[in-house]
This record gives C-alpha cells, sequence and structure tokens, in this order.
C-alpha cells in the first residue's frame, strides 16, 4: 500500500497530475457515455483534433500561455461543430464525413502553425501534454470546468436523455429544445476536450473521454450504472497510469489512455453484460 501510494506522497507534481485526471474523468466520462449513446463516438475524436488551430494560434501570439490556447481551443472546436453541422443540413454529405474532413484539415494546420515558430519539443508538448508538469493554473482550469461540466449536466439531465434515445418525441415536445441541447452538449464536450488538451495533449485527451465509457457497456445496462461504471474506470486508469509511468519511466499521458485501452479490452473480455467470456458461459449452460 506504501508502494502506491508514496509517489503522490512524496512528489507535488504527481499530486497535481492525480487531481487533474482525476477532474478530467469525471467530468468527461459522462459526455463520452452520451456521444456513444447518440452515435457520436468519432465526433468527439474529430474534435479533439479541431482544438488544434487555435491552441497553435494562440501559441504563435503568446506562446505556452493557458489562456490564449485555450480561448483559441474552445473557438476552433465550437467553429469545426457549427461548420460540420451546416455542411451535414445543407449538402448531401452527413454529419460522420464533413467532421472526418474537417478535422483531419484542422490537425494538418495546427501542426504546420506550431512548426513555424515552436521546436519539436514544442510540438510534441502539444500533440502528447505534458501531464507531469501540470501546475497549479491548469488544475485549476480543470477543475472550474469539471464543476461547470457536472453542473450543466445535472440542469440538462432528462432533456439530453430522452434526446438520446427518443429525439423525435423531444422535438414534438419544443421545438426549441432538442437544437438548444444539442448545442449546449457540444460546448461541454469542447471545453473538456480542451481541458484534457491541456493535460494529456491533442491526440490523447480523448482516450480518456471515450475508453472508459466504452468500457462501462460491459458493466451496466442502466444508464445511471454506465455513468458511475465510466467514471470508476477512468478514475483507476488515471491512478494506474501514473503509477506505471512513475515506476516504469513511461511517458504519463499515454500510459494513463494505456491503461484505460487494458481495462477496455478486459470489460470486453469479462463484462457482466456482454462480454466474451459472460456470453460463452450462458451458451454452453444453455446447451447443457
Amino acid at each position: 500500500m506504501i508502494a502506491f501510494m508514496h509517489p503522490f506522497l512524496e512528489f507535488g507534481f504527481m499530486r497535481r497530475a492525480l487531481v487533474a485526471c482525476m477532474a478530467l474523468s469525471l467530468s468527461a466520462t459522462p459526455l463520452g457515455i452520451f456521444l456513444l449513446l447518440r452515435r457520436m463516438s468519432l465526433v468527439g475524436d474529430a474534435l479533439s483534433h479541431a482544438v488544434l488551430p487555435g491552441a497553435a494560434i494562440g501559441y504563435l501570439i503568446s506562446g505556452l500561455s493557458l489562456v490564449a490556447m485555450g480561448t483559441g481551443g474552445v473557438i476552433a472546436g465550437l467553429s469545426v461543430a457549427l461548420l460540420s453541422g451546416a455542411v451535414s443540413r445543407y449538402t448531401p454529405l452527413r454529419e460522420d464525413a464533413s467532421f472526418a474532413g474537417f478535422y483531419l484539415g484542422s490537425l494538418a494546420l495546427g501542426v504546420t502553425l506550431v512548426s513555424l515558430r515552436g521546436s519539436s519539443v514544442d510540438l510534441l508538448h502539444v500533440l502528447f501534454g505534458s501531464l507531469l508538469a501540470v501546475d497549479n493554473p491548469s488544475i485549476l482550469l480543470v477543475s472550474t470546468i469539471s464543476a461547470f461540466t457536472l453542473l450543466a449536466l445535472a440542469l440538462i439531465y432528462r432533456p439530453l436523455v430522452i434526446d438520446a434515445f427518443d429525439p423525435t418525441f423531444l422535438r414534438a415536445q419544443n421545438r426549441w429544445v432538442a437544437p438548444l441541447v444539442h448545442g449546449i452538449f457540444l460546448v461541454l464536450v469542447v471545453i473538456n476536450l480542451v481541458a484534457g488538451f491541456q493535460v494529456l495533449g491533442t491526440l490523447m485527451c480523448v482516450g480518456l473521454m471515450m475508453l472508459p465509457a466504452a468500457a462501462a457497456r460491459f458493466w451496466s445496462s442502466g444508464l445511471p450504472g454506465m455513468i458511475a461504471a465510466a467514471m470508476l474506470i477512468a478514475l483507476l486508469a488515471s491512478f494506474s497510469g501514473l503509477m506505471a509511468s512513475f515506476y516504469l519511466s513511461l511517458p504519463a499521458g499515454p500510459a494513463v489512455v494505456l491503461c484505460a485501452a487494458m481495462l477496455f479490452f478486459l470489460s470486453i473480455l469479462s463484462g457482466p453484460c456482454g462480454g466474451i467470456l459472460r456470453t460463452r458461459r450462458l451458451l454452453s449452460v444453455g446447451k447443457e
């Protein structure tokens, strides 16, 4: 037990990294659940790349400024979301295809902009984050976004659930509620990706949002249970990833996401709600 707690008791940078990951785990994973329910899993990945040009412009203007890069990332992410929605609405192109086109262009533009001024080290910092270098302003930003997200989700929870399972009914009740809820939901996704971008980098931040959410599907069949399971899986991945990073000298951000991926595969194998081993066991019992 002491070995598990030693890095966090001894080193301040490990404590700050753990707090940042815990805040993201509590706010981003419920959004991942709703992205799965709305069949928008890849939208989260697209938006995580879409924030890069705005963050890169903030970097060009102010260097590694938290406020500048965060503001630029929010503006870029929301712009891509609105443009993709408009393209899918007014053209025959589907929304997933328009998101793919915009996010690939955004990723290329962001990498180019960072490369214009920064070094390869700066580019790696932007793409993969620097979890162990999280400072107090970053923790304050991530914690504020986490608290705001949980409060906003509590306020729109019921229409968000209805929109995920029966959007036609929600539109029949009030034609303005559905687009308003969808807009608020996209804003929450973008600001959480910006918070994750500050910690895990633009390529890794979506991992802590989507992998625990996908794994939770195998541990509960009810929505509240899925949200709770996703949070617990994300917290476990954060703790184990930071431990692996400390003792095995691994990059912290990728280690956290890799642990989340391992828990996802474990859930596929042994989860009680549709896991492969559980299903095979039930089939064998049925044949007997």
